[in-house]
């Protein structure tokens, strides 16, 4: 039986690979756009679990032995969720939205097995951004060049985008995307690593 990661995220592959965890990654066939439509209504929490569970079993049907992580994440500010941006003038408007301001972090992990869910759990961050200068974002954005279209908020913690942030409430692994601490005691209660 492997670990499978149902996601091909270079930060959440790091995560696990930092954490000794030994897997392989598959990129889940979900349309994020079209579960969120048929989903109208959820709470963020629920709607983060939703997107996980389905791409967590979206990959567990053709690995029915194997233990499959999905794991996803949204954006909550002034009543509305954020999605990745499209492009780097969409990230541009998401970060001008935010900055100094304070919004919400979801993250939702999620292990099947056989096609069942077999866990699941979310964590929350709040995160105020500082008021940054618009020479600061366009400097941002020029460093960071395309991968501010790969998060929601545009941001990139683990780099750069620290120097967005006055203030952080919450676990880190949480706003990278994958809340590791439980998900590792899971793996441990399981056996699928050491205890």
């Amino acid at each position: 039986m492997a670990i499978i990661l149902a996601s091909t995220s270079p930060i959440r592959c790091r995560l696990l690979e930092n954490a000794g965890v030994k897997f392989v990654a598959e990129k889940p066939l979900v349309n994020e756009d079209e579960l969120k439509q048929r989903a109208p209504g959820l709470a963020r929490e629920a709607l983060a679990q939703h997107l996980a569970s389905a791409k967590c079993l979206s990959v567990s049907i053709s690995h029915p032995e194997d233990l499959v992580i999905g794991a996803d994440q949204v954006l909550s500010f002034s009543g509305k969720t954020f999605d990745k941006p499209a492009s780097l003038e969409d990230a541009r408007s998401q970060l001008t939205e935010l900055k100094g301001k304070t919004h919400t972090l979801i993250s939702a992990v999620c292990c099947a097995k056989g096609e069942a869910v077999l866990w699941q759990h979310s964590d929350r961050a709040e995160l105020t951004m500082r008021y940054f200068s618009n020479r600061f974002l366009e400097d941002y954005l020029a460093a960071v060049g395309a991968d501010a279209c790969t998060s929601v908020g545009a941001y990139k913690l683990e780099g750069p985008g620290l120097q967005l942030f006055e203030h952080i409430e919450g676990d880190y692994f949480t706003i990278l995307g994958l809340p590791l601490l439980p998900l590792l005691e899971f793996l441990r209660s399981t056996g699928e690593i050491g205890s």
